[in-house]
């Protein structure tokens, strides 16, 4: 009788492997906000719930990206902000992407909306990925400045 043989386990790239937790830990957060948003709705203003859910999601994402998706040791206040405005350049996209719209189609359907916005939601979202794995929580040297990280890997998830 014979052992069993192995068979060799194929690995994510890191790279996509972050990618990976990064949509499962932003997906959650997103999903979880958006439940929280309709609890609140009937207690304070949908824009106060909003901001505060806004902000309060981007703690708790920003955490877990850290810890998770990009597993870093950086931590505090800085990384918060850096993420935050990432969280800014994301939403500047998104409504922008829906500003051109409009001005292309002045009442376009539903459908449309969605589409857009879901688009440039991916691609806001693939931008922030790039931005927080390169920029807030990519290698440091002893000194605290950023390790260049220019190899195929970094070039091929940049395009």
């Amino acid at each position: 009788m014979t052992a069993p043989s192995l068979q060799p386990t194929r690995t994510l790239h890191p790279a996509l492997a972050a990618f990976v937790r990064f949509v499962i830990c932003g997906g959650g957060v997103g999903v979880a906000s958006s439940g929280v948003l309709v609890l609140l709705h009937d207690r304070m203003p949908l824009v106060l719930a909003n901001a505060l859910v806004t902000v309060v999601s981007t703690v708790i994402a920003t955490e877990l990206h850290s810890r998770v998706s990009f597993r870093s040791e950086r931590r505090g206040w800085g990384v918060h902000l850096q993420s935050g405005l990432t969280v800014a350049v994301s939403y500047a996209f998104t409504t922008g992407a829906l500003f051109c719209l409009y001005a292309v189609q002045s009442e376009p359907s539903a459908l449309v909306q969605q589409s857009v916005y879901l688009s440039a939601s991916a691609v806001a979202g693939a931008g922030r990925f790039a931005l927080l794995r390169v920029v807030v929580f990519g290698e440091r040297t002893a000194g605290g400045t950023r390790k260049p990280s220019f190899g195929k890997a970094s070039v091929a998830m940049a395009a």
